[in-house]
């Protein structure tokens, strides 16, 4: 007979805020069947010297090194949910054609949720605002330090909002 400790599948999560001048990404892991811990976060900026391929090119670069690194299982991604300048939503739109590439040509499950959705997963409440999230988010992984980016901060909550869905994948 298999304990519940056996029964709990090993996950790690990239989470990723995409965009193409910032990518936040955050990877969490799972402790128990309940909880999850911060592994890694941050912020990738690209500079605006560069042409939008290499910038590109660079996101696609530093993915691998994560995914080289840490071996996640899953991947989560942020929706595109509302761009006011259609240029910036065009090109996070291609941004995140480079990260969901990266993690197929990885074989990780991805999954997408809008910034609507994740902030209802993490804080009950669809409309929070950043610094609401930045706690609830902290406080579900343990963190004692504010989580030093907003991009890194948004990115483990996708990540999180991905673990806490797993559940109903097995229904």
């Amino acid at each position: 007979m298999k304990t519940l400790k056996q029964e709990i599948k090993k996950e790690i999560i990239l989470g990723i805020d995409p965009g193409f001048g910032r990518m936040g990404y955050g990877i969490i892991e799972r402790k128990n069947a309940s909880e999850w811990r911060a592994v890694c976060a941050g912020c990738l900026e690209t500079s605006a010297k560069k042409c939008f391929v290499e910038r590109l090119a660079e996101m696609h670069d530093e993915l691998l090194r994560l995914i080289k690194k840490h071996h996640p299982t899953r991947m989560a991604v942020e929706k595109l949910f509302f761009f006011k300048n259609a240029k910036t939503a065009m090109d996070v739109g291609q941004a995140r054609g480079v990260i969901l590439l990266t993690g197929v040509q990885h074989n990780l499950p991805i999954d997408e949720f809008t910034p609507l959705q994740v902030k209802q997963a993490i804080t009950g409440y669809g409309r929070a605002e950043k610094q609401q999230m930045q706690k609830v988010v902290a406080m579900i992984l343990g963190l004692k330090n504010k989580i030093k980016s907003d991009d890194a901060a948004d990115a483990l909550a996708v990540a999180l909002c991905a673990g806490q869905s797993l559940w109903l994948k097995k229904l």
